[in-house]
This record gives structure tokens, C-alpha cells and sequence, in this order.
């Protein structure tokens, strides 16, 4: 085992509430029929931040844990799927949430924008369930 940075791996959790909220408000945006430009850039922006939360945990508990290196975006997802930090559920989720991150952050200008995104809806249940494994792995693995 390596140092773990559970301080920044706790402050990258902390943010989740933040993220839980803005799904929730966009996704009652888009049942109001919203479909302005501007929902749809948030939209993009939360899901990039939840990617971007997911994968920094990710890699903070795979460098401090699991010494072994990563070679994308699902891989990180896979490795703590494979070392049974959550379920294959979330596995399953979180590996479809970050296939997103190219379109999103490499593609954005061809990106196509219609409707709410499923995993808006998806990401309040997920997340937290996320967030409680990776507590129960790292009080785990600190005994």
C-alpha cells in the first residue's frame, strides 16, 4: 500500500451532493420542456463532472491501494469494479458514464443535443451508492 490521500479523495466525495442537485434541476428542467442551448451545455457540464469525480477518486484509490496503473478512463472503472469496491450494477453504470467523456469533452462541437440524457436521472441514485463504497473500502483497507 502507497499513501492514500484520503483528504482529497474525501473532498472529491463531498462534491457529489453538489452534482445530485444539479441532475435533479435539470431534470426538471427538461420535463418543463426545456430544450434552451444553455440546459443542454449544463447538462454536458454535470455529466463531465461526474466522469471527472468518478475517475479522480478512482485513481487516488487505485494509486494508493491497488498499485497498478490505469490505461483509460474505463479502466479505472473496471480495476475497483474487479477489486469489488462497488457492485457490477455501478460497475456497469459508471462504465457508461465515462465512454461519455470523449464525446464530451473531444467532440463537443458535433455532439448531439436532443433531450435529457439517461444517466441525468440515473446519477442520483448511482452516485450515492458510489460514495458510500468507496467509504466501506477505504475504513476496510485502513484497519
Amino acid at each position: 500500500m502507497y499513501y492514500v490521500n484520503v483528504e482529497q479523495i474525501n473532498r472529491r466525495l463531498a462534491f457529489i451532493p453538489q452534482l445530485i442537485q444539479a441532475c435533479e434541476d435539470l431534470d426538471s428542467e427538461f420535463e418543463k420542456g426545456n430544450t434552451k442551448i444553455v440546459t443542454y451545455f449544463a447538462q454536458e457540464r454535470v455529466l463531465h463532472l461526474a466522469i471527472e469525480t468518478v475517475t479522480d477518486v478512482g485513481s487516488l484509490l487505485i494509486d494508493g491501494f491497488m498499485m497498478r496503473d490505469a490505461s483509460s478512463y474505463e479502466d479505472i472503472v473496471e480495476i475497483l469494479g474487479g477489486e469489488r469496491v462497488f457492485s457490477d450494477e455501478i460497475m456497469t453504470t459508471l462504465l457508461e458514464l465515462v465512454k461519455l467523456r470523449k464525446p464530451l469533452v473531444q467532440e463537443y462541437d458535433s455532439y448531439t443535443r436532443e433531450g435529457k440524457h439517461p444517466l441525468l436521472s440515473e446519477l442520483p441514485r448511482i452516485l450515492p451508492v458510489f460514495k458510500e463504497s468507496v467509504d466501506v473500502f477505504i475504513r476496510k483497507e485502513l484497519i
